[in-house]
């Protein structure tokens, strides 16, 4: 899978209305007394199934931060992230590295994979260390690289890969199994336009099957990719807008501007 077909003007996929991600006044601080410095304050997000929410702020407006609060990277100082329901929030380590197993995919824009594995061999990974059977967890790998657009590339080593199929293998990592939510801290910022725009049209596809979807970007033209673009200042959110162009125009000669 390549790319998908545009949607309408302000269209959007709510499978179900329930939150699979959630963060209830959350707020993150580093350091204490006069160096303490707020990275996130007082943010409020929820996603729902087959929604893409993209997040949008200058360097330092803490972009990164929120994305690894939402995955349970790091934890708030105060306020409550919860996936599928459940508060991360008291957690023990291990039911913690569970719910990121199961539930949360991540990407990044460096990949995170290991070179000396195939990419089948990459993708099951998070199954088997879940304790999953290899032969299960490579049959769900297999899936998972069908529906990137890797099906013939399963046996092949992550080094002899291209960036574009590279990041396929870790999108197809993020999404293996019944994971509900998908992560990606700049996916595109390695890759060159015509292949970060492929890569944006699958992540758009995958939100249009059901996954709830928080990108992390600095580009508008990614963004316009989005049912919801939330924009960060100083750690908190100053504007929130549906996105209603069709992100297709952003890849024509003529592009039109975009309406937030």
């Amino acid at each position: 899978m390549t790319s998908t077909p545009p949607r309408a003007a302000g269209e959007s996929t709510r499978p179900t209305p329930r939150t699979v991600l959630s963060l209830d006044h959350v707020s993150r601080s580093f350091g204490d007394g006069e160096r303490q410095v707020d990275a996130i304050k007082d943010v409020s997000l929820g996603v729902n199934p087959g929604i893409f929410a993209a997040v949008m702020g200058p360097s330092g407006s803490g972009k990164s931060t929120l994305l690894g609060l939402a995955g349970g990277l790091d934890q708030p100082t105060s306020g409550t992230v919860s996936v599928c329901g459940e508060p991360l929030g008291g957690m023990s380590r291990d039911d913690l590295a569970r719910v990121r197993r199961r539930q949360l995919g991540f990407v990044f824009q460096d990949y995170n994979l290991v070179p000396t594995l195939t990419a089948v061999e990459n993708v099951s990974l998070p199954l088997e260390l879940d304790g999953v059977t290899a032969k299960r967890a490579r049959n769900a790998a297999a899936i998972a690289l069908e529906r990137v657009g890797l099906p013939g590339l399963a046996d092949r080593h992550i080094e002899k890969m291209s960036g574009g199929q590279r990041q396929r293998g870790a999108i197809a990592r993020g999404i293996v199994g019944d994971r509900r939510v998908l992560l990606a801290d700049e996916p595109t910022g390695a890759l060159d336009s015509a292949t970060g725009d492929d890569i944006m049209a699958l992540i758009r596809a995958l939100a249009d099957e059901g996954v709830a979807v928080v990108l992390v970007t600095h580009e508008a033209r990614h963004a316009a990719w989005a049912d919801r673009v939330v924009f960060l200042r100083d750690g908190k959110i100053v504007d929130e807008s549906q996105v209603v162009s069709d992100p297709m125009e952003l890849l024509s000669d003529n592009p039109k501007r975009g309406e937030w």
